[in-house]
């Protein structure tokens, strides 16, 4: 059962510095390549769509707020992703960053899950830019399929939608031709958004109203609902709420962190690219939502189409035209940034061997992992043609948290390890020297050592498992708080009151443990604060989800387990590896290259040589008599 559990928790072991250069893939991204990437794969459907539905339904005007809270809960989550691009530059995103800090179980659930959110947000995109289209042509084609070829499912669409399959496929073709064609792709279509949303910015400010802040419930039309009106007109509930729906916006930045393998300089353009396009990103969404509350009461916009509404109601209907370019533009780059990471995915696993070798292979000729990508192409097109979105675009999100816990959590593990257990040492011992892992209460707030230890390591990692569950209780208690149970709320309070005072004596402990020396490219500022804000806000996001999302998510976690435990465990690339290591020593590795070792530690020998060597002649010492 200890052997077993063991393989749950190894981890995967990341070369030196010049073995992380080494790679099948073909290196041809730049930093300009990488921001436009990111800014091009987020900048989509949200600016077109998301922002006028939380205006209209869930915020108000105050959606401009839930644009920045949303941005803050984003930039958090990337300057961790950017630290953890900066140690590990290798393909496979959050995948890797777990698993070569958690460990192989964990890093198979986060990457099992990023597989479903994005293929999932490939096929939602895909459907969003075959509906944005049709609408263009007056549903002609929607029409025409519903009339000869109706779909009566319940689940289902109501019509097979060919056309958003046709353009999942055209997408797959280009990805699979070669990264630097595809790039070139991202990049006009990025180039021509932004254009567009500047355009919008800029038009809309000669038609800005600040009375639209402030409106008067009493001057809205009978049976509208419009809230209480003014810049909070659904309360401050209703902009967290809307800040909540406003994250999902963000989501896509993250692509730049699978790209390790294909970036040029990785360890220092992949964490500038995130920062950069996030700040790009949330100036975008911030101002364009600022500008289409002020030029239109929130209460008569359009949800799904509300730029061309507001434009067309202005009198301006040459910019209806202008807008429509932009968001097939939008969305066309949405779509490619949705689907480039996901054969990545698959390949960094398939490498790893946790889910089937045969997903690893590169392309001689284009240099990409041609087969994932048409598999995952044919999957997301498939998924766009048949399935009603509506339910299951929520999935996206669970995926999206979970992995952004994760690298936080992974980021604060790192932060307080060793040096020699930092990814890239190449040491198979993993002592710091001090093997007595026994501690005072003394030890927790004033570390003997300026830098860590196998004591303030155990410490901290103890202390940063405490300080997950605190947040866990804390974030349900808060849930609780604040939905309609008024009886009892004077335990709840008190039950919300300890795990707060926990999470404020976890951060005190591990504030207080020294951090690692490891020179980066990058490094996340005011630790651990910065990465326990980022677990704080995604594990309450993710509890706000509904029960049918979980339920779905537990159904497609079943499936990924039997893949695992039917074959990924036992063919793991990193078991074979720590198989054959144990294999090749007759004593274990924990003595190898000991600082300093007495005399009296045993004589490391290679079993092949140990048939010439009489056991007698082993000097098995007295430190260890049952060796």
């Amino acid at each position: 059962m200890m052997r077993f559990l063991r393989m749950l928790i190894r981890t995967k072991k990341i070369p030196d510095e010049e073995g992380l250069k080494e790679t099948s893939l073909a290196r041809v991204l730049g930093a300009f390549d990488l921001t436009a990437l990111g800014v091009g794969s987020t900048l989509g459907a949200g600016i077109y769509v998301v922002a006028g539905q939380v205006a209209r339904q869930t915020a108000g005007p105050s959606v401009f707020v839930s644009f920045l809270v949303a941005a803050l809960a984003s930039v958090l989550a990337g300057l961790c992703y950017a630290e953890f691009a900066a140690r590990v530059p290798k393909a496979g995103s959050a995948y890797v960053y777990s698993y070569v800090t958690v460990g192989e179980l964990m890093a198979f659930i986060i990457g099992w899950n990023m597989i479903l959110e994005y293929a999932i947000g490939t096929a939602s995109v895909a459907r969003a830019w075959s509906s944005y289209f049709d609408s263009l042509v007056d549903n002609k084609i929607q029409n025409f399929f519903k009339e000869n070829m109706p779909m009566a499912l319940t689940g289902l669409s109501t019509y097979p939608d060919f056309f958003s399959f046709g353009i999942t496929l055209l997408l797959t073709a280009l990805l699979a031709f070669g990264v630097r064609e595809s790039a070139k792709f991202n990049n006009i279509f990025t180039a021509v958004n932004l254009l567009v949303v500047l355009y919008v910015v800029i038009c809309g400010l000669f038609k800005v109203d600040t009375k639209n802040w402030s409106l008067d419930p009493a001057d809205m039309p009978s049976g509208v609902e419009g809230g209480n009106g003014g810049f909070f007109p659904f309360g401050f509930s209703g902009m967290m709420s809307g800040a909540a729906t406003c994250f999902y916006a963000f989501v896509g930045f993250d692509c730049v962190a699978t790209t390790g393998e294909e970036a040029k300089n990785p360890q220092r353009n992949i964490p500038l690219a995130i920062i950069v396009s996030l700040i790009i990103i949330s100036l975008a969404y911030c101002s364009l939502s600022a500008v289409l509350t002020l030029m239109c009461p929130y209460y008569l916009l359009d949800p799904n189409a509300p730029l061309p509404f507001v434009f067309d109601r202005e009198g301006w209907g040459v910019a209806k035209y202008i807008i429509s370019v932009g968001a097939l533009c939008g969305l066309s780059t949405s779509l490619l940034g949705a689907m480039f990471p996901l054969p990545r995915i698959l390949y960094a696993m398939a490498t790893d061997n946790i889910i089937f070798k045969v997903l690893a292979q590169i392309n001689d000729r284009f240099k990409t992992p041609l087969l994932a990508t048409i598999i995952t192409g044919i999957f997301s097109g498939l998924m766009a043609m048949m399935f009603n979105l509506k339910e299951l675009v929520d999935m996206m999100s669970i995926g999206t948290l979970l992995a952004y816990t994760l690298v936080a959590v992974c980021v604060l593990i790192l932060r307080y390890r060793t040096d020699d257990q930092q990814p890239g040492h190449t040491s198979e011992h993993q002592s710091s020297g001090d093997d007595h892992i026994l501690f005072s209460s003394r030890d927790l707030f004033n570390s003997p050592s300026n830098t860590p230890t196998k004591l303030t390591q155990k410490i901290a990692t103890s202390t940063i498992s405490l300080l997950c569950l605190s947040i866990t209780l804390f974030c349900c208690m808060i849930i609780f708080l604040s939905g309609e149970l008024m009886d009892y709320r004077w335990w709840a309070i008190l039950l919300a009151i300890l795990p707060g005072l926990s999470i404020f004596v976890c951060l005190f402990i591990i504030y207080k443990q020294p951090q690692s020396t490891t020179t980066l490219s990058f490094k996340v500022p005011a630790v651990p604060l910065v990465p326990t804000l980022s677990v704080l806000i995604n594990i309450y996001l993710m509890l706000k989800l509904s029960t049918s999302t979980w339920i779905r998510f537990g159904v497609w976690m079943v499936l990924g387990f039997i893949i695992y435990f039917g074959y990924g465990i036992w063919f793991s690339a990193e078991g074979r590896r720590l198989r054959e290591l144990t294999s090749t020593t007759s004593f274990p590795s924990v003595y190898h290259n000991v600082p300093d070792a007495p005399a009296t530690y045993p004589k490391l020998i290679n079993r092949e040589e140990e048939s010439s060597i009489p056991y007698q002649s082993i000097d098995n010492g007295s430190a260890f008599p049952d060796q």
